[in-house]
């Protein structure tokens, strides 16, 4: 027997807003005490928990602002607010795969834009 999966809809979120979306799920789950929580839910959790540093509106609202920056698409942009790099050198860690590099200019931009809610 063959179970086929379709893909419905993809969205991108942010560390945040994964944390709030779990939270629902930890909740509803507490309420059913014979139900357990499987344990790759338990790990999303407790990795939501441990590295989710801005509140989810405040991740929205960088997310936003990066998006006005020319060279930078929407997924670099989720992966920026996750990261929060400090500086050049992290900043150009998430850019490392991409077909053009930035100039200092470009980099300090965003990471102006970052230092705003990290």
């Amino acid at each position: 027997m063959t179970i086929f999966k379709q893909v419905l809809g993809e969205e991108y979120l942010t560390t945040p807003e994964a944390k709030e979306l779990l939270a629902e799920v930890e909740a509803d789950r507490a309420l059913d005490e014979d139900r357990e929580m499987r344990y790759e839910l338990a790990r999303a959790i407790e990795h939501v928990n441990r590295f989710s540093v801005l509140e989810a509106e405040e991740s929205r609202e960088l997310v936003e602002e990066l998006l006005e920056v020319e060279k930078v698409d929407e997924a670099t942009a989720y992966k920026i607010t996750d990261l929060l790099p400090q500086d050049r050198d992290e900043l150009r860690t998430v850019f490392a795969q991409g077909r053009y590099t930035l100039s200092g200019d470009e980099l300090d931009e965003i990471l102006d834009v970052v230092a705003k809610y990290a």
